[in-house]
């Protein structure tokens, strides 16, 4: 159950009017996510992990202990929430809504008082929708506000993209995260060109084998700082529309 997760911080839900992140629980959500992402693999192509093979493989991974996993239950710098369209009809996964994806706050440290937002899957029937932004405009506003306000009060969060994902960059860039660098030959995708992975298009590095394929990746950051001069009710705004 989620409830058994480490997360290095007192974690909770948190919604609006159109939408709300919850706990990811395998026993619950892990069926509808794979009949809705089965389809479609390309989903995982600019990560580093392969689409799971069934609905109790994925649902493995939140209880395997493996060493970086980022969906374990056992990670305390991870915690992954299910996203609940409320705009769509009542459904067997929640009462208030559709599930429309997950988002995970990951790499979080209690000591530097930070989290990235990452593995952000939109499912399909979702995308180009409101989904998205307001996925994100929640894990901000839970990870950057105060605890007063009902957040975490972390200092900074963080964003990394695939230089190929366009998507990705854009939707950083809306959600008021500034790039702060570039990371060349980040990840080694083994068996990218066999699996679909998306690389950086580049001549292939020493030590490759001919069906690897690398990922540069893009880093974005948003500081407290920024969320208190201005960031904050950017997010605001694009949850209006």
């Amino acid at each position: 159950m989620a409830s058994s997760s480490n997360f290095h911080f007192p974690i909770h839900g948190v919604s609006n009017d159109r939408l709300k992140l919850v706990p990811f629980n395998p026993e619950q959500h892990c069926e509808t996510f794979f009949r809705l992402s089965s389809p479609h693999p390309e989903i995982y192509s600019h990560m580093p992990m392969l689409p799971p093979r069934s609905a109790a493989e994925l649902k493995a991974r939140f209880y395997d202990n493996s060493p970086g996993n980022i969906l374990s239950f056992a990670n305390p710098e991870s915690f992954a929430f299910a996203i609940i369209d409320k705009t769509r009809p009542a459904a067997v996964d929640d009462a208030e809504g559709e599930l429309a994806g997950t988002v995970s706050f990951i790499h979080a440290s209690s000591a530097n008082l930070c989290a990235e937002i990452g593995f952000i899957v939109i499912l399909p029937p979702y995308q180009r929708t409101h989904v998205a932004t307001h996925a994100v405009g929640l894990a901000l506003q839970l990870a950057l506000n105060s605890s007063e306000q009902g957040g975490l009060g972390l200092c900074r969060v963080h964003w990394s993209a695939n230089s190929e994902n366009f998507a990705s960059v854009k939707l950083a860039e809306r959600m008021g995260f500034v790039q702060v660098g570039m990371i060349p030959w980040h990840m080694r995708f083994v068996n990218g060109k066999v699996n679909g992975k998306v690389g950086n298009g580049k001549e292939l590095p020493p030590g490759s084998d001919s069906d690897d394929l690398w990922r540069d990746t893009l880093s974005f950051s948003l500081g407290w700082d920024m969320w208190r001069d201005g960031a904050r009710e950017k997010i605001e705004k694009a949850m209006a529309r």
